[in-house]
């Protein structure tokens, strides 16, 4: 099979004939159709962010497509069936599996990282981590819950605990963000997106926030939210960059008593007062990734409208376009891109 193998950031990544994977007990091989580039994957590329599998590996974790062979002990699943694959598979039995954390299981395997992932005609994934599409959300599109939607929906609804009526702040309006403000929208949430363009400040009203601000034209960005919010601030706030100056804006605009709920990842170290976090009874959180048990919740709000996905797909490449794909996302010119082996 033809697979976009990365060989570390000195060499980069490379077309090339592997082996295709075979099934073991309790696994299924899928037939990839799209495979989003995310963010993570430039950090690996352009950062030098090590992955826990040495290279040479193939990345990719937003992954959809079709069963093609099902191991030994696999129920449920047959060939022909369309699917989507969580980007993090988890143990289920370590303590934070036991208490229902799987998001942060102790022996969590990422797809693209731990092992080989989606820039590939193939894939093998446990079936317990695979969840059945429904035929009206599109395979190429749908790619994109693995991660870029079902990460927000952990940090909006489990993490920040967002209740209809609530003011929210969400600072950074990307393929992330932008899914941040879409499902805090749709809990009934009034949201303000602010980003450094005006474009994806469009993106964000379509998506149901209710006011932006271009963060590059306001002297304080907490006094701008609290104008907007009758003088108060938001209840949540929301950094989705992973900057510490962002960090902290983000965290400026709560007003007492608020969250700020960290989901942009960022290795440097960000200023705290925390005499104003205590008197202030303020919340600092992060959030990763998203539990098993709910992504089936997810892909129901997107088979009903509720979120949106295939609006957010703005480029999609073939699997030998994947540099060029790179690329688009690298300078910010698409929402979501989707490679498509």
């Amino acid at each position: 099979m033809k697979a976009a193998v990365f060989h570390g950031p000195d060499v980069g990544i490379k077309l090339e004939e592997v082996p295709t994977p075979k099934p073991k007990r309790g696994q299924i091989l899928v037939r990839v159709a799209g495979c989003g580039v995310c963010h993570t994957d430039l950090h690996y590329v352009d950062h030098g962010t090590p992955t826990f599998k040495p290279p040479p590996l193939t990345l990719g974790h937003e992954i959809a497509g079709t069963v093609e062979k099902v191991g030994k002990r696999v129920e449920g699943f047959e060939a022909g069936d369309r699917v989507l694959l969580a980007a993090v598979q988890s143990c289920g039995h370590c303590d934070a599996c036991r208490v229902g954390r799987e998001n942060v299981c102790s022996a969590s395997v990422m797809l693209g990282n731990n092992v080989d992932g989606g820039f590939a005609e193939y894939v093998v994934a446990p079936a317990k981590d695979a969840y059945s599409l429904p035929s009206s959300i599109p395979l190429v599109e749908g790619a994109i819950i693995a991660d870029a939607v079902t990460t927000p929906y952990h940090a909006v609804v489990i993490r920040a605990r967002v209740q209809p009526g609530d003011w929210v702040v969400v600072v950074g309006c990307g393929g992330v963000g932008l899914n941040v403000v879409q499902i805090a929208a749709a809990l009934g949430a009034r949201v303000i997106a602010v980003d450094l363009i005006d474009s994806k400040l469009e993106w964000a009203m379509k998506l149901g926030a209710v006011a932006t601000v271009n963060s590059s034209r306001v002297e304080r960005l907490d006094k701008e939210v609290r104008r907007l919010t009758d003088g108060q601030g938001a209840h949540v706030g929301f950094e989705v960059v992973g900057k510490p100056a962002t960090q902290e804006q983000a965290l400026s605009c709560l007003r007492t008593g608020g969250r700020l709920v960290m989901v942009g990842y960022s290795p440097d170290v960000m200023s705290l007062n925390a005499g104003r976090v205590m008197f202030r009874e303020l919340e600092v959180v992060g959030s990763l990734g998203c539990r098993p048990v709910d992504y089936p919740r997810v892909i129901e709000l997107v088979r009903q409208g509720r979120v949106k996905i295939e609006e957010l797909v703005t480029h999609r490449f073939p699997l030998e376009e994947i540099e060029a794909a790179f690329e688009t996302v690298r300078s910010g010119q698409a929402i979501r891109a989707v490679v498509t082996p």
